[in-house]
């Protein structure tokens, strides 16, 4: 009775301390969502994560909670998202259009398309394509944060039902790391420090604005063509096209 006590309160005393985590964490993804989406739900996602981590954390992986609990954190806050239903079909309707439009220019012209060509392509004005971009953002969410954590290649993947021993689940990982740190190296030299400094260095929009003299919805557009050219040379890649 007194060691089953004694667990629940190491467990307590381990989800309270990390608290802090998932309020960090909630206002990173928050920074990057439309106004409408409040704190407070993505805080209660996280924590749902952070005690899933807990209770599923096995130390013999040799991995730290803390990166652990992280990984679950984020990924909850995500998923919340996603069964909330909270982008407008007619957002994603447009992210889809802006992709294909990089991809379909950049296939075309074997390098990085500007924004008077993309913007052409979709048959609209300069203001309305940075709109566009501004709208867009929150789509985003998660889609290339799981894989460009430096250092994380065996964090990643740390779902304990997964067989990332598989030589083959291997084999296509890396295959798929390959393929985005070559499409990071082929961006545009400020797109591609936006990601360094944001994904690599943890700074903010607000941040990464500071240190390059532009502003934060700058940022924020600069940052959503990027992964808008990644997806869609990764898509292209992917399906040999």
């Amino acid at each position: 009775m007194l060691g089953q006590q004694y667990l629940e309160q190491q467990r307590e005393q381990q989800i309270l301390s990390h608290l802090p985590l998932v309020k960090y964490l909630a206002m990173r993804i928050l920074n990057r969502l439309p106004s409408h989406v409040e704190l407070d739900d993505l805080i209660n996602y996280g924590i749902i994560g952070l005690m899933d981590a807990v209770d599923k954390f096995d130390q013999s992986r040799g991995v730290k909670f803390k990166t652990y609990a992280e990984l679950r954190v984020r990924g909850a806050i995500l998923d919340g998202l996603r069964e909330l239903d909270w982008v407008p079909r007619s957002f994603r309707k447009r992210k889809r259009e802006l992709e294909r439009a990089y991809k379909t220019l950049e296939n075309e012209l074997g390098r990085n398309a500007t924004d008077e060509e993309v913007a052409a392509e979709l048959q609209i004005d300069l203001k309305a394509f940075y709109s566009l971009l501004d709208n867009v953002r929150g789509v985003q969410i998660g889609s290339i944060e799981a894989v460009t954590k430096e250092g994380s290649e065996n964090l990643v993947e740390y779902v304990p039902d997964r067989e990332e021993n598989s030589p083959t689940f291997i084999m296509e990982k890396l295959e798929l790391q390959r393929l985005l740190a070559g499409g990071i190296d082929r961006l545009p030299e400020k797109e591609r420090l936006i990601l360094s400094l944001y994904y690599y260095e943890d700074l903010t929009m607000k941040e990464v604005g500071a240190v390059l003299g532009i502003t934060e919805s700058r940022v924020s557009q600069l940052h959503s063509k990027a992964v808008l050219r990644l997806r869609g040379r990764m898509q292209t890649e992917l399906s040999g096209k």
